[in-house]
């Protein structure tokens, strides 16, 4: 993969963790048809040969990781680093849910992913990029998506929420410590027919509207967003 080339006047670069498929995906599409470069991330390399081949330019950058483990973030970071590739924008998509069930009934495996993934994920992608943004003249803007749950609560998805709620609290911390130029903000993305959502939903998340229309909605929102909403909690 060749390296990113520095981004001409409004391009800028974006990384997107969980961009195989869903909210990610769609994000991505948008952001590159609009001329930015993607750094996107997934545990599957088909996801990732795939969205590549839809998109015709060559100037993005997809690698095989795992947000829940650590040392494959950190390696990510250093792949980026070296491609000269330091994003001016993070979105901390990926995300797990679980099977809708009370808290009892949820397995000990089962309630980890969930937190590993969701909060552990969001903490590695932190703490492995928030230096090179510092170190590339203090500046970039950090989305940690959120959602209505995590300003809510809701039966049967207990861990979910749980993990939402932790990244509220994570987005608003974190704010108060990256330094002026920079921003960290919680985004709720809202209601989209996802399979995350079909499996809360069921047949019914067909009634709420597609990643791609989202998409279209979210990436203009994250665009526009400056230091001066750090700390903020926001809804697309």
């Amino acid at each position: 993969m060749k390296a990113i080339p520095t981004s001409g006047v409004g391009s800028r670069k974006v990384l997107i963790t969980g961009v195989g498929k869903g909210l990610g995906r769609a994000l991505a599409l948008e952001l590159a048809s609009r001329g930015h470069a993607i750094i996107g991330c997934s545990r599957s390399q088909d996801n990732l040969n795939s969205l590549q081949s839809q998109l015709s330019s060559s100037n993005h950058l997809f690698l095989n990781a795992d947000v829940k483990s650590n040392d494959s973030i950190q390696e990510m970071a250093r792949h980026v680093m070296e491609e000269k590739a330091v994003p001016d924008i993070i979105v901390n998509n990926a995300g797990t849910i679980n099977k809708n069930n009370k808290i009892w009934e949820v397995g000990a495996e089962e309630f980890e992913e969930v937190m590993d993934t969701n909060v552990k994920g969001t903490a590695n992608v932190l703490r492995h990029f928030i230096p090179l943004m510092i170190a590339n003249k203090q500046q970039g803007i950090i989305v940690n998506m959120s959602s209505g749950w995590g300003r809510s609560g809701a039966a049967l998805v207990a861990p979910y929420c749980a993990s939402k709620w932790a990244i509220e609290g994570l987005s608003r911390s974190v704010a108060k410590e990256v330094p002026e130029g920079m921003a960290v903000v919680a985004l709720n993305p809202g209601v989209i027919n996802t399979d995350m959502l079909a499996s809360c939903f069921g047949s019914s998340a067909s009634l709420y509207q597609t990643p791609q229309a989202w998409a279209l909605k979210a990436a203009t929102i994250i665009l526009n967003l400056t230091p001066a909403d750090n700390g903020a909690s926001l809804t697309v």
